[in-house]
């Protein structure tokens, strides 16, 4: 057994998650292979495992029971947070994970192939290419850890949207002006996210055009 596998199972069920053992056991050779591509490639800051664990996984996570459903599109992936995380969790779901760093999405490609993982796919790429816009479609739910600002996560987001579109995003503290600054076109639906072991705020909003 993977001897991190008792405190993701902790903390899954600590988030009001009922993950399966395969669902565990992806996440941690995820986390694995993050890693080790990371002593070469440098694909987060974090390095300790124990660290990855609450920071990335359980932080990912923690967005799972709140996320609208539907094909979703994880913009600024990064190493995959939160969009592959999701996707391990829920197969059923079809899920984009996109970010412009060539080796970051390497690293998802890579993983892909190697778990032969069905229902995602990593595409490098700038959010506002056109051909990219043309290619990927439109998208049920567009997620994101890495927008500095609501107002620039939604700018990226628009083309990928249809009428019912839900942008989710994360964040650490609410950040009251920049919801003011979408207030007219958005509804937001702010909900605190309790992360195991991170004593940090953690947010999830949800806008939906109006």
């Amino acid at each position: 057994m993977h001897p991190f596998f008792q405190e993701l199972k902790q903390g899954s069920s600590a988030l009001g998650l009922e993950l399966s053992e395969d669902a565990l056991t992806l996440l941690l050779k995820y986390q694995d292979a993050l890693v080790l591509w990371n002593k070469a490639y440098n694909l987060t800051a974090i390095r300790d495992p124990k660290e990855m664990l609450v920071k990335h996984l359980l932080d990912s996570l923690s967005i799972l029971k709140d996320l609208p459903a539907g094909r979703l599109l994880d913009i600024g992936t990064g190493g995959g947070m939160p969009g592959m995380i999701i996707a391990l969790c829920q197969p059923e779901r079809q899920c984009v994970l996109l970010d412009s760093n060539g080796k970051k999405i390497r690293f998802l490609k890579q993983f892909i192939a190697d778990l032969k993982l069905q229902n995602v796919i990593a595409v490098q790429t700038r959010v506002e290419n056109e051909d990219s816009i043309n290619e990927l479609g439109k998208f049920d739910v567009i997620t994101s850890r890495a927008f500095a600002s609501l107002t620039d996560f939604i700018a990226a987001s628009r083309p990928y949207m249809h009428d019912q579109s839900i942008i989710a995003s994360m964040k650490g503290l609410i950040p009251e002006d920049e919801v003011k600054a979408v207030e007219k076109q958005f509804s937001c639906d702010i909900i605190e996210l309790k992360v195991p072991r991170l004593d940090e705020q953690r947010h999830l909003l949800l806008l939906k055009q109006i």
